[in-house]
């Protein structure tokens, strides 16, 4: 349950401020933490003899060993250098402090697996309640998902990364959906609006991505303010990441409330796209049009239609950009200087990127 870097950073520790060789070693007899380069890996003899004993503590060959329990069952062992009493006292805070770490991860794992239960929807309502009451956690407070998605190298603990940003933040939940997703519940306060909960998530894609060039996605559901509600704010955080994905490809933060048009179309059955495109655009498909053409026709919907701005933009002149709105006009039918044409040659755009998507995953 503890990793054996967390049992040699505690026994680091423990040797920085006691002077004393300390090692922990597994109830089988294998050392797997140690401050002593000469016990590294080492396989202790007869250390199953003293697991089964009733004894706590034992001396043997100018060592002292101490056992760590487990719900009464022993874990760990502890192994301090000298049979004197000074190591006894040290023996003894040692294998107290694993001991206290054993319980706070214990009660972390639990945590973790209730929060991912939640989230997939695997509990009954009245489990919701009675286990949260349990692990102490409150039910009636506002709470937000963020889904974490990265390609950080797999030797970091990004897990842990995103633990750190919240270092003092005992009720916010950080657990791993797989090996590149991660969900943050954090709990809100009354007064956090959306500014601030978009704040939240560009310091966490900027601390990930400091540990590394890999690229972060971040999406955000929205606020619910019951526990049993939070596996619906993870669902919403789910589609806005796989929506930003199609229709914001340059966006590394995407909010479910800002998803706009895109979560109608990605909603959408692909026949009715594709009796939609026909319709449109008479038998023809984004193929049949250049990128010269479809750059034109993006640049000028950011520009909201004005064609003075958009020709400035593109570095030509205003007539090229006309010529350019009449070619697709005789192609589509459709006149891009007019809103409602210029509405739907932007659904149909939107609509073929999401086709083109799906296509590709269906493959």
């Amino acid at each position: 349950m503890i990793s054996n870097q967390i049992l040699q950073n505690t026994i680091d520790g423990l040797k920085n401020i006691t002077r004393k060789e300390l090692s922990v070693v597994e109830k089988e007899g294998k050392i797997i933490a140690t401050t002593e380069e000469s016990m590294i890996g080492k396989q202790i003899d007869g250390i199953d003899n003293f697991v089964l004993s009733q004894a706590e503590s034992q001396q043997i060959l100018g060592y002292q060993y101490f056992k760590v329990y487990d719900n009464g069952i022993t874990e760990y062992v502890i192994q301090v250098k000298g049979e004197d009493e000074e190591g006894y006292r040290i023996g003894k805070i040692a294998s107290f402090q694993i001991q206290s770490l054993l319980v706070a991860y214990k009660e972390r794992y639990d945590k973790d697996n209730f929060i991912k239960n939640l989230l997939l929807d695997n509990l009954l309502l009245v489990d919701i309640y009675s286990r949260a009451k349990k692990l102490h956690i409150e039910n009636n407070v506002h709470r937000i998902v963020y889904l974490i998605e990265t390609n950080l190298d797999k030797e970091l603990n990004t897990v842990e990364i995103v633990r750190n940003i919240f270092p003092s933040k005992t009720k916010d939940f950080v657990t791993a959906v797989d090996e590149y997703s991660i969900i943050l519940v954090k709990e809100l306060k009354e007064k956090e609006n959306m500014e601030e909960i978009e704040k939240i998530a560009k310091m966490i894609e900027e601390t990930l991505s400091a540990e590394s060039i890999g690229k972060v996605y971040i999406s955000i559901g929205t606020v619910v303010s019951d526990l049993k509600d939070v596996s619906r704010s993870y669902k919403e955080a789910k589609m806005a990441l796989e929506v930003g994905k199609i229709f914001e490809a340059d966006k590394f933060i995407v909010n479910y409330e800002k998803l706009g048009i895109g979560r109608l179309i990605y909603q959408l059955p692909l026949p009715l796209c594709k009796m939609y495109i026909k319709e449109v655009l008479h038998g023809l498909t984004m193929d049949d049009f250049d990128e010269e053409t479809l750059v034109t026709v993006n640049k000028f919907f950011e520009n909201n239609l004005n064609v003075s701005e958009t020709s400035r933009q593109l570095y030509i002149h205003r007539n090229t950009l006309v010529y350019r709105l009449d070619k697709l006009q005789k192609m589509t039918g459709l006149d891009l200087r007019n809103f409602d044409d210029a509405i739907i040659f932007k659904i149909t755009l939107m609509v073929s990127k999401y086709m083109m998507c799906m296509e590709k995953l269906t493959y």
